[in-house]
Formats: C-alpha cells, structure tokens, sequence
C-alpha cells in the first residue's frame, strides 16, 4: 500500500468515524431540541421556574431569576443570559450575586441533553439529575453565605453584554430557527471531526501519553483510573454537548471501566467547559472566585468522596442506582 492510499483510508476512517459518532449524538439531541421548542413556543418554561423563586430566595437571589435559571436548566447558557438581560433593567443585581446565579448555571445548564449524553455512556440519569442539581443548590447557597457574611463583592453587578431590545427566545420565527439549529448542528460535527484529527493526531505523537501521565497523580488522587483522561480532559474544556459524541465513543470502546466513566461524568457535570462558559458568565457579571475556583474545588471534593463511598457499597446497588455499561 503506497502512502497515498494509506493517508486516504486513514482520511476515510475519520470522516467514517465522525459521521456515525455525531449521527449517535444527533439521535439525543434533535428531538430534545424540538421538545425545548415546543416548551418555549407554548410558553410553558415560566411554570417550571415558579417554583424556583422560592430556591432563589434560599441562595441570595432575586424570585425573578428563577425563570432564568430555569430557561439555562432547560436550553442552554446563551438563552438563559438573553432572560437574563431582560430582567435586569428592572431588576439589577450585585457582583455577589451574578456569581451565584453564574456558577449555578454552569453546573446545571441544557440537562435534557446533557444527561441523555451521560446515560448513553453508562452513567444512570436519575443520579446525573440529582447530582447536578443539589450541586448547584449547594454552591449556590455556600457562595451567598460566604460573600454575605464577609460583605464581599456587593457592588452592582458589571454586565458587559447589552440587553436586547426584544426577547430574541419568544420572536424568532421556526424558520430562523430552524436554520440556527442546523447551523449549530453542522458546527458540532466539524467539532467532533476535528476532535477525531487532533486525538488520532496526539495519540501518533503520543502526546496522549503525556496528557495521561500529567492527569495521573490528580486523577489518582480523586480514585479515577488514568484511561478515563482523555475523555475527562474533553468535557472540561469543551463541554459534555459540544464534546458528547466523542465521550460515547470513548465509552462505548471498552477501554475504560465504567465505574471511571461514572466518576469522570460526574465530575464533568459539575465543572465542565471551564474556559467558554466561564468567560460567558464573567461577561454577565459574574466573578472567578466562584465560577471557577468554587466549582473546581467543590467539583475535586464531591467526586473523591464519592469514589471512597462507593468503594463500600455492594456492587449490586452501584450497577442499579449508579452505573451501566454504554447503551
């Protein structure tokens, strides 16, 4: 086999791969996009953020926030901060407090697809849900305990972006939208073909071994075998819905035990794609000792002392309530 040939099958494997990856990814996505939409033409997103506003006022933060938090719960991060922008012309908010809401949306943003993601590759949905949305919670209520008894950044909060002049969510039409979302969908499968390029690409380098053998001693640390590096290093800096493809394929090759799956999905909930959606939320106001210091180190707490407890739990109930193999 001359090397013109071999460069075109290896070239031909990539799209091959990228394209039965991405059409698995889309198979979760498309019809949970379509159901959101749905939610939002019907205007039914405000019901489920009624009874948020009582869990706003726990964490420090105005009642009205909950319909945005409930919008980044059920689509993603910019929908939410277009809500966002249009409620804090009547309703401003201190530096304290866009963090708060920040970092809970980060840890718990587009879970319909997010989760279906995570159960594909192994993981139980009900534990993901829970697991996110306690965090969220319990960040959210740590960070307004700690800034208010210290009296810490109480100042109004410094929103960079510009609020619109019409909600964006509720007047573009099904045809916009539904060329956005393709748009979206054809950029998430460049995503993952150049994911594909730049891991095939390190692991000739070996570069792959590298990335591994620097992860080890933290992963180790946390109890996560050094195979679940690759995949744990994708959905912390590019996210589980933009990275999800690859993440199912890297669990469904049965090179990585499912119980380093668990733990590296879990802790990609609660801190993945740090550098965008942080940027994204420091935009809104928001400050980094808890978009990102806060969630990484509550993130490296919460999967280590998990690692040790189900260490001492029967592996029956760890295969029923926690984790499965790939579906």
């Amino acid at each position: 086999m001359n090397e013109k040939t071999s460069y075109f099958n290896a070239l031909n494997r990539l799209f091959r791969d990228a394209f039965k990856v991405s059409y698995d990814l889309f198979k979760i996505m498309v019809p949970v996009i379509i159901a959101v939409k749905i939610l939002q033409e019907l205007d039914l997103i405000k019901y489920l953020a009624m009874p948020l506003g009582p869990v706003m006022n726990v964490v420090g933060l105005p009642g009205e926030m909950g319909l945005v938090w409930a919008t980044a719960l059920l689509n993603n991060i910019y929908s939410s901060i277009i809500v966002l922008l249009s409620l804090v012309k009547d309703v401003p908010i201190t530096t304290a407090q866009a963090t708060i809401l920040g970092t809970m949306i980060l840890v718990a943003h587009n879970l319909p697809i997010e989760l279906k993601i995570a159960q594909k590759s192994g993981p139980r949905l009900i534990f993901q849900a829970i697991s996110r949305l306690s965090s969220a919670f319990i960040l959210g209520w740590f960070l307004n305990t700690v800034y208010s008894w210290f009296n810490l950044l109480q100042q109004p909060a410094d929103i960079l972006l510009t609020p619109k002049s019409e909600n964006v969510l509720n007047n573009e039409s099904l045809i916009s939208w539904a060329a956005n979302e393709v748009q979206n969908l054809f950029f998430i499968f460049l995503v993952i073909l150049g994911l594909f390029f730049l891991l095939r690409t390190l692991e000739k380098l070996r570069i792959v071994d590298v990335i591994n053998r620097i992860l080890r001693p933290v992963l180790e640390l946390m109890g996560i075998g050094p195979k679940a590096s690759a995949i744990t290093v994708i959905g912390n800096t590019l996210g589980i819905a933009f990275g999800g493809g690859l993440i199912i394929h890297e669990a469904k090759s049965g090179h990585i035990d499912k119980k380093d799956v668990f733990y590296s999905l879990t802790l990609m909930g609660l801190s993945h794609s740090l550098i965008e959606d942080t940027l994204l939320m420091i935009m809104i106001g928001g400050h980094l000792s808890g978009l990102l210091c806060a969630r990484i180190g509550y993130s490296f707490i919460v999967v280590t002392l998990l690692v040790k407890l189900t260490k001492r739990l029967p592996a029956a109930f760890c295969d029923k309530f926690l984790w499965a193999e790939p579906k």
